[in-house]
């Protein structure tokens, strides 16, 4: 089952403050949504992924992980003790249960299944329902970033037009970027978890194609040569570092971003918003490639 990218989730010390941050970039902020286990989120949207900006809203409602379970918000809070940035990783789900067997079968996983459901907004305000199952997944050499496939059982209340249309003129996804010391030490991992047989390897390191957008891992060095930014600390282990983003008119996303004051660099024809800007994260807007 070939898994493309269905959202990248970015913790955040101050919800709201990271989603004025989206808003002056130039992107569509969803209203604060609470989940059961303590954290609440913001959504930006896209056509068939997102990111969700995560905070934690309410830690007497946290509880702890066990051998079989995987705690969202304890998860979250201890990424948030340490650093704020892209924590995790999330591919699209079509059977939650399926996906648990497969991890379990490839020694990348061994939690339950995870269900859950909120409530969610419209943009005319109506409330509508949303439903979860999670299957996750580990790499024993990234353990500061969580990984997990997400399969949606209402998308049609959770999809909606009206979020994807943003003042940047941002398309979608492009991909994520992961910096490792040695990415093919991630290769086996992201093929189970993705579910593909084709990992390319080049100068920089690999680079997986999903059915939605890419996920690259590059070493060091390769990151700031194409970056121009300071990767995350790989004190203990592979971190994520960046979104790419499509952007149709790069005219237009500098004129967002300078109206909303955010700084932003050119660099090997991309427009890029740097770590410190962007609360830990690295936003990369891609021009259309030629042809």
């Amino acid at each position: 089952m070939r898994r493309g990218l269905d959202h990248i989730v970015h913790a955040v010390r101050d919800l709201d403050a990271a989603g004025e941050f989206y808003r002056r970039a130039g992107f569509t902020v969803g209203a604060r949504n609470r989940h059961p286990w303590g954290t609440h989120n913001r959504i930006v949207q896209f056509p068939g992924f997102f990111v969700e900006l995560i905070a934690v809203g309410e830690p007497e409602l946290i509880v702890p992980p066990t051998a079989r379970s995987f705690s969202f918000g304890d998860f979250t809070r201890s990424f948030l003790g340490r650093e704020q940035g892209l924590s995790m990783l999330v591919l699209e789900g079509e059977d939650a249960a399926a996906d648990v067997a497969d991890f379990h079968k490839a020694g990348i996983g061994h939690f339950e299944q995870f269900d859950f459901e909120r409530e969610a907004k419209r943009p005319d305000g109506a409330t509508v329902k949303v439903a979860f199952s999670l299957a996750f997944a580990s790499d024993a050499l990234a353990p500061d970033t969580g990984f997990f496939t997400c399969q949606q059982h209402y998308p049609e209340n959770f999809w909606n037009p009206a979020f994807q249309i943003h003042p940047n003129d941002v398309a979608g996804i492009a991909g994520v970027t992961m910096v490792a010391e040695n990415p093919a030490d991630h290769a086996a991992f992201l093929r189970a978890f993705c579910g593909v047989s084709d990992v390319q390897s080049n100068s920089s390191g690999i680079l997986i194609k999903t059915a939605r957008g890419e996920i690259q891992v590059m070493d060091l060095t390769a990151y700031r040569q194409h970056f121009a930014v300071e990767p995350p600390d790989l004190t203990r282990g592979a971190r994520l570092a960046a979104i790419r983003l499509r952007a149709r008119d790069r005219a237009v996303v500098m004129s967002a971003l300078g109206k909303g004051g955010i700084v932003a660099v050119e660099h090997m024809g991309n427009t890029i918003v740097p770590p410190n800007t962007a609360y830990g994260a690295t936003l990369i807007f891609e021009a259309p490639k030629k042809g």
